[in-house]
């Protein structure tokens, strides 16, 4: 009986409504939908922040001229429509939520440093250590924090606030050592913090090979607008995660530049 009354209802709306209002509604919901399409594929979700305001306003002004409000059109489709875009952009609104949340703000954050020698100086001592670690088979998970880090993953691993070089990020990822496990956060030329524990990704569509240390470096840059560098220790191999997205077989060239856009971000803010 309740499926007979919802048809009715539908039916009502196309035989008895403001022609001029459903066109304009149809051709709102078409763009929307083309807007949705375009978020999807670029895997950004920043124009949910004009989505989201637009439909609502619409939505109201459509409530103004609309005398019966109980219609399915208006009450209904709208709590789909949004219920939809929040299982789509479950892992974008994530990221949102948990970057401006003010339990974020690094209350730790050490002044970076904006001199060009110790910046090249730190991405050479990084390079290094990642091709000495990937030809000995060492597995090593290292966090280029551009973005403030939660304080409950810092606070997860040893605080180190120290100058970056090779044999310190080597030591600390040299196997049965108490840090090797967990992840090392570099903010500026600063080894902020290591042995960290961070969220492991869920995506199901990862390569079977791909262990713990591959899903925790690729599940914080779900969350938070950082790049994970991953040597595995299984095969030696250097991969590189950002955005969710994980790229592998990462030589000096690929390291060396996304070290430098690292620092670049570091340096505009």
């Amino acid at each position: 009986m309740s499926r007979l009354l919802l048809f009715t209802e539908i039916v009502k709306v196309f035989t008895e409504g403001n022609y001029l209002l459903m066109v304009a509604e149809f051709l709102l919901i078409s763009v929307l939908f083309y807007f949705v399409m375009c978020v999807m594929k670029k895997n950004n979700a920043d124009i949910l922040n004009i989505i989201f305001p637009a439909y609502v306003v619409t939505t109201g002004v459509a409530f103004l001229f609309v005398e019966d409000v109980n219609n399915f059109l208006y009450i209904i489709f709208p709590m789909l429509f949004v219920l939809a875009l929040i299982i789509m952009f479950s892992t974008e609104i994530k990221r949102m939520i948990w970057n401006m949340s003010k339990k974020n703000v690094d209350t730790k954050n050490p002044e970076l440093s904006k001199d060009k020698n110790s910046t090249r100086e730190s991405i050479n001592e990084i390079i290094k250590a990642l091709q000495n670690m990937s030809k000995n088979d060492i597995g090593a998970l290292i966090i280029l924090a551009s973005a403030p880090m939660p304080n409950s993953i810092l606070e997860s691993g040893v605080y180190m606030d120290c100058k970056i070089s090779s044999a310190l990020i080597e030591s600390v990822f040299f196997p049965k050592t108490p840090l090797h496990d967990g992840a090392m956060v570099i903010k500026g030329n600063k080894i902020l913090s290591a042995g960290c524990f961070l969220p492991l990704s869920q995506e199901v569509n990862l390569p079977k090979d791909l262990g713990t240390r591959h899903r925790a470096g690729i599940g914080i840059t779900e969350t938070i607008d950082v790049t994970a560098i991953i040597v595995s220790e299984e095969t030696g191999v250097i991969s590189i995660a950002n955005g969710g997205k994980i790229k592998r077989y990462a030589d000096s060239e690929m390291l060396r530049q996304t070290l430098t856009r690292f620092y670049a971000q570091e340096d505009d803010r």
